[in-house]
């Protein structure tokens, strides 16, 4: 038998000091439901769906609910799961009234052939099967999102053209980024999910590593699970959860995240954050960013969460 283990995070970027109180209760509670889950007899999958449900329901998080809008003002929602078992998985992208994302990055695993599915078509699937949709502009969202544009039409976002570096910014408007979980149930099946609303003030029509396999999720009985978060496009460009992924053939989760940080920081420079879980129930944390918000529930160890500084 496997040690249970599940592991969340809110995202990294810069979180201001009156945001991590309540974005430490929001990983919590995201890990002890996920964990309740696999107490109550469930799969891995069903531990991470449930957890970043809990996430994509909570506006303090850049996901579902507290997406960020784009820059016309409008939510394009992203999210992903795979299943380490069968190696199953698929992603969901542009989504604009989805209540949870991630249910139907599931439905899309389940129940069709495709590995990505974007805008309308995948609303339509999930309307097909009964989830519930919901407005996920949010009047905060909306108000950060015009203080955003107006420092844009300013001038004041220098680097917008490259559109890479908002994440970083010191004013605050980029505050967190994808909500992630991997799993590990007691059947040593592993299974990993995450959720976001993308980058605020991203281009209409832009996808990010969260519903991309290798990208901004992996996982793989063999090797381990991963979720990243951070700068979609250095995520993708370097595969930075399958990396996470196949360093745990030989190293500890702890050890993987740590390399795989490290490498991404040598090769694209900062603006990431991973975490892991390995097969024996050992988990990691690695980031480059101010920032990351996570916590993790194992049944030996118990729950553990942090909002931790640059490392």
């Amino acid at each position: 038998m496997a040690n249970p283990t599940i592991i969340v995070h809110g995202g990294a970027g810069n979180w201001p000091k009156n945001k991590h109180a309540i974005g430490l209760a929001g990983v919590r509670k995201a890990a002890t439901r996920g964990f309740q889950i696999r107490q109550q007899g469930g799969s891995a999958i069903q531990a991470v769906e449930a957890a970043v449900i809990e996430m994509e329901d909570n506006p303090i998080f850049n996901a579902g609910k507290g997406s960020t809008l784009n820059l016309a003002g409008n939510v394009e929602a992203d999210a992903g799961i795979m299943d380490g078992k069968t190696l199953g998985g698929a992603g969901v992208a542009l989504l604009h009234h989805m209540k949870n994302p991630i249910s139907l990055a599931k439905l899309v695993m389940e129940k069709t052939d495709h590995a990505l599915l974007a805008g309308k078509t995948a609303e339509r699937l999930g309307e097909a099967y009964g989830l519930p949709v919901a407005n996920l502009r949010i009047p905060e969202r909306v108000r950060q999102w015009k203080k955003a544009k107006h420092e844009l039409e300013k001038r004041r976002i220098s680097d917008f053209p490259r559109n890479l570096k908002l994440l970083q910014d010191k004013r605050g408007f980029f505050l967190r980024d994808t909500v992630g979980a991997p799993a590990l149930d007691q059947k040593g099946n592993l299974a990993a999910a995450d959720s976001t609303g993308g980058v605020s003030l991203k281009f209409p029509g832009r996808i990010g590593d969260s519903p991309i396999l290798g990208a901004g999720l992996y996982a793989d009985n063999r090797l381990g699970a991963a979720t990243a978060t951070g700068v979609g496009e250095i995520a993708m460009r370097l595969v930075v959860s399958k990396s996470a992924c196949d360093a745990m053939l030989s190293l500890t989760a702890q050890s993987a995240a740590a390399k795989t940080v490290r490498d991404v920081t040598r090769l694209a420079g900062r603006g990431l954050g991973i975490v892991s879980l390995d097969r024996k129930g050992r988990y990691g944390i690695a980031h480059n960013t101010p920032h990351l918000c996570w916590a993790a529930l194992t049944k030996d160890g118990g729950l553990v969460s942090q909002m931790v500084g640059r490392r």
